[in-house]
């Protein structure tokens, strides 16, 4: 179902749940409460409805109705419209998986429209409706709620990104698999630099509304409230930004490595084939002699002569050692 929960508020607490969102209009009129209106995956009427109600401008209608759009936080005259990230780790595929929230604001209205899963609008609903003073404060305290959750989920992420980076770390100097390393590192960074697109504009954001604050009255322990989470958001994106420079450490060492390795085995190879030139040198010097005097021509210098045969293999063994001997000397051998 698009519409998810829908409640009509006065002095913090819930005074009707409408079932239609013209049941919600009406109600929120003659009430003069706040309405808290969560959909998701909205039809395009729904959105219309909405917007004519509230009067929402056409572009930030778009943009909810669109999604996949970045986190931002935008003004248009009395309404704010904010767009944020919601964010969990999946360990096992070593995956952020992301989702998507459009937050209209205004002054009697809250409109939530999801485009995924996350974040679970009912646990922020329910922690405010438990909690009727801050509820009372208004819109304003709806939307610190919903970037104090948003926020605070982002803290397992950092978590499982910390934890496989240790790994990472672990394994540069270990026995693991040099192109399987290198790929865990470039798809890990991919999750990091995906993971600051989505903490990064947080900050601008809040700094934002906090500016803004004493110009629409908000209560000063909601611009207190709002300040932590800052300081949360700000935490969180300081963590990202030493995770990616992390990361690119260890694909720098990474390759170092690597090439270390291949420098080695390359001078491996070199010496083993030193030493079988110079073997080969050394067997093909007796193997020439032998070759000539084995021809069987008549009309051979010393064919005949009594020594021969004890000078050929005298100098077999002279030219093999003297070979011996020089690349010895050179270090082939």
């Amino acid at each position: 179902m698009p519409l998810v929960d829908n409640a009509v508020y006065r002095d913090g607490h819930r005074i009707q749940t409408p079932h239609t969102l013209e049941e919600t209009y009406a109600l929120n009129r003659a009430e003069e409460g706040m309405a808290w209106i969560g959909l998701y995956r909205p039809t395009r009427e729904e959105l219309r409805s909405v917007a004519a109600e509230f009067e929402l401008h056409h572009l930030a209608v778009e943009d909810a109705e669109v999604g996949h759009q970045r986190a931002k936080l935008e003004r248009y005259g009395d309404t704010l419209f904010v767009v944020l990230r919601p964010a969990r780790y999946l360990d096992a595929e070593e995956e952020v998986e992301f989702g998507e929230l459009h937050v209209f604001i205004g002054p009697d209205f809250v409109v939530t429209v999801r485009h995924a899963e996350a974040p679970d609008m009912r646990e922020i609903r329910k922690r405010m409706e438990a909690n009727p003073e801050l509820l009372a404060l208004g819109p304003e305290a709806v939307l610190y709620a919903i970037f104090d959750h948003v926020v605070d989920g982002y803290e397992p992420v950092v978590n499982g990104l910390a934890h496989d980076i240790d790994e990472i770390e672990d394994q540069l100097f270990g026995d693991a698999d040099d192109d399987a390393l290198t790929r865990r590192i470039y798809d890990l960074s991919r999750e990091v630099i995906s993971f600051q697109r989505a903490v990064h504009p947080l900050v601008e954001m809040l700094q934002a509304l906090h500016r803004g604050a004493g110009r629409y009255g908000v209560d000063i322990e909601l611009q207190r409230s709002l300040r932590d989470v800052l300081d949360n958001v700000t935490r969180v994106v300081e963590r990202a930004d030493s995770f990616r420079a992390l990361l690119e450490n260890a694909l720098q060492v990474q390759s170092t490595l690597v090439t270390r390795a291949m420098t080695r085995e390359s001078v491996q190879q070199n010496e083993q084939m030193k030493k079988i030139s110079a073997w080969a040198a050394i067997l093909f010097a007796p193997s020439l002699i032998g070759a000539i005097y084995g021809m069987n021509f008549d009309a051979m210098p010393e064919l005949h002569w009594p020594l021969g045969y004890p000078l050929a293999i005298l100098a077999m063994i002279v030219l093999a050692v003297v070979l011996y001997l020089v690349f010895r000397r050179r270090h082939w051998l």
